[in-house]
């Protein structure tokens, strides 16, 4: 029965990879694809976590691993027939199969809980069919290893046992040694060109690797200026603190200003949030107007482009997350929620969100520089042929 039950939930797994192959081809390869069935909302996507880069490993789409593995667990189920056919006689040296699957599913749903926390909390979106793979490595690995027992230290030490007694057979370690040597070409290959993920090869060459990517505002200052105090050239950033690209758009305006002088970067608030802006017909960043209202007191402090840049990396939703991040940052934690909710701060957001209105400006990030506006985020190289068109140096 053991067998039967691993088997089916190998050929179950060896299938879904195969759809999960499908859709990976159709979302980095097919530009006429169809969105797959596993894409139903922005959370719930197979095709955008096929498009991340994480979605292959040494060039090889996790799929393919996938195949690969469910497709090793049946031949490891049948390794005791198959050693008495000639071409197949290498399989003697698994002599207990069911411990080389039952390490071998442990070590797959490891690996797919790693790649659950990063779907999660660093892609957010969620592959459903990834995550029933997930479920099926653990089976296979609790089915292999005994229900009663769960005994995987012993699986993993007789797999090792076993896998010394083979390659002490000169045989099977040339055979050992002129696969691997296969393998690591194959990967070599994969890794270098990327000619299977394409979405990897994009990443490498795009402009905005090093702003989308950046973990921190490695330029960022502190206090209320950013670049020089009496510059001739005021660039200013209309912003969200919600929107997504507005992160990377950020880190670029500090490196601008960091690399150049005779510039000074002012941040104007443009809230995507019918919280406080008249204009939005629907809701689009919630949040972002709470975050805005906090940004302008912080000023109150000296502590503007801390706060900018912890609002940016932290997205908080709720006034008392903001406090915590107040807290940190050592604030007057009473005298900012104050300020933060006074109705001089609520003036200066709504002349920003007013001026922006006059000014056409209903996108965000947006700069304006003299009389001239750039609308969203741009190749840093862009910006700096901007700046040094009006005299930065």
């Amino acid at each position: 029965m053991k067998k039967i039950f691993i088997a089916l939930i190998a050929l179950i797994g060896f299938i879904t990879t195969i759809k999960l192959a499908f859709i990976y081809y159709d979302a980095n390869f097919n530009n006429y694809a169809l969105p797959s069935f596993c894409s139903v909302n922005d959370f719930i996507d197979c095709d955008g976590i096929a498009r991340t880069t994480e979605s292959q490993f040494l060039g090889v789409p996790l799929a393919y691993w996938g195949m690969f593995f469910y497709l090793f667990v049946l031949v490891l189920l049948f390794a005791e027939k198959l050693k008495n056919f000639r071409l197949f006689k290498f399989m003697e040296v698994f002599k207990n199969p069911y411990d080389y699957i039952a390490s071998l599913g442990i070590f797959s749903f490891a690996v797919s809980i790693t790649l659950l926390i990063i779907s999660l909390f660093e892609i957010h979106k969620l592959c459903i069919l990834c995550a029933f793979t997930y479920i099926l490595n653990l089976l296979i690995a609790l089915i292999a290893v005994n229900f009663k027992v769960l005994d995987f230290v012993k699986a993993f030490r007789q797999s090792f046992i076993d896998f010394i007694d083979a390659v002490k057979q000169v045989k099977y370690m040339v055979a050992l040694i002129i696969v691997m040597i296969i393998a690591g070409i194959f990967l070599t290959y994969t890794t270098v060109t990327m000619n299977f993920a394409p979405q990897v090869k994009a990443y490498r060459k795009s402009p905005f690797r090093e702003f989308v990517t950046a973990k921190r505002n490695k330029y960022a200052v502190k206090g209320n200026i950013l670049g020089t105090k009496d510059a001739k050239i005021v660039i200013y950033v209309y912003s969200d603190y919600q929107c997504p690209i507005c992160y990377a758009h950020n880190i670029m305006m500090h490196k601008l200003a960091k690399e150049h002088k005779n510039i000074k970067i002012i941040h104007k608030n443009m809230p995507l949030d019918n919280e406080c802006n008249v204009y939005m017909a629907g809701q689009m960043h919630p949040g972002a107007c709470l975050d805005a209202r906090y940004a302008i007191a912080s000023e109150n402090q000296g502590k503007f482009w801390e706060m900018n840049d912890a609002l940016f990396d932290k997205k908080p939703k709720t006034e008392a997350e903001i406090l915590a991040i107040a807290k940190h940052l050592k604030f007057d934690v009473a005298q900012l929620q104050e300020d933060a909710n006074s109705a001089k701060t609520i003036e200066i957001l709504n002349n920003d969100i007013e001026y922006a209105h006059m000014q056409n400006i209903n996108a965000t990030p947006t700069i304006t520089i003299k009389n001239k506006q750039v609308v969203g985020l741009k190749p840093y190289e862009e910006f700096v042929k901007l700046v040094k068109m009006y005299g930065a140096e």
